[in-house]
């Protein structure tokens, strides 16, 4: 008799959002899914959803910024299952500020977040993937990883490193049977941009306030109609059940809209394009 492996996912920053839905959507397709966050007081909610639904689901706590708490985690799931199929790095947050307005310090602290705590955790599990010849890490980006857009440079540029990253990554681990995939959600209906952090200066008599406040007011009205994350996270599970997945995936109108007209205009008109989106200019 065929002895059926039991999968095992790994999801980072599931208190909230796309890291949420994606950890209760892995469950309820079979997954035995380590839900992961650094704040363990905000895990009641997915909490009563695992015991309503009988979900299998564990949750840990998790600072990803943190060398010691990833090896103690990884060390954890090593133990208890011997094995991981998916790694899903979502952890991440976004800081509102102009390139002036940001201090080094605060470029550095996204990065730490958004771009090297993403490396520190692959480089924990692509040893165990390549062990099994399989499993697939999900990059979770954003359209903002592909188009530049003003007042959040140190969001913006840690996810054009991560798409890089992340190409690259492709071609190295294809060869053992693991797949990387981009997903690139638009503008999506979570707290994401209320929790987003103001850098100190922007916080004072900035000689970028006016178009520092124009990009927030426009983006926020934007996330009133954004993509609901349980679209990201359906769009993940579809991924995992594909053969051979495609290295990216974009979700949501708005992230659609926007790319397709990068494709079609010239630089300047794009520009001038996004200008009138995201401020009426």
């Amino acid at each position: 008799m065929k002895t059926i492996m039991e999968k095992v996912a790994l999801v980072t920053g599931s208190s909230s959002g796309i890291g949420f839905e994606t950890s209760l959507a892995l469950a309820r397709s079979g997954f035995h899914t380590f839900a992961t966050m650094r704040d363990l007081g905000k895990g009641e909610k997915i909490k009563q959803i695992i015991e309503k639904e009988d979900l299998s689901i564990e949750i840990l706590e998790l600072d990803v910024d943190d060398e010691e708490s990833v090896n103690r985690v990884i060390k954890t799931i090593a133990e208890k299952k011997g094995r991981i199929d998916v790694l899903v790095n979502n952890a991440g947050y976004g800081m509102w500020g102009t390139v002036e307005d940001v201090s080094i310090d605060e470029f550095k602290e996204q990065f730490e977040t958004n771009f090297f705590s993403i490396i520190r955790l692959i480089q924990k599990v692509a040893p165990i993937m390549r062990k099994q010849n399989s499993g697939n890490i999900v990059n979770i980006s954003s359209v903002a990883g592909r188009i530049g857009f003003p007042v959040s440079p140190a969001y913006i540029s840690s996810k054009f490193a991560l798409e890089g990253l992340s190409e690259s990554l492709r071609f190295e681990l294809m060869p053992f049977g693991i797949n990387v995939i981009i997903i690139e959600p638009g503008v999506i209906k979570t707290n994401f941009f209320d929790s987003m952090k103001l850098s100190e200066k922007s916080q004072q008599n900035s000689i970028y306030k006016e178009i520092t406040d124009k990009v927030i007011s426009g983006v926020k009205m934007m996330a009133e109609m954004g993509t609901h994350p349980k679209e990201v996270a359906d769009v993940v599970i579809k991924t995992l059940g594909e053969e051979k997945p495609l290295p990216r995936y974009v979700i949501g109108n708005d992230a659609m809209m926007f790319l397709e007209a990068k494709k079609m205009k010239t630089d300047k008109e794009f520009e001038n394009y996004l200008k009138k989106e995201l401020y009426g200019e």
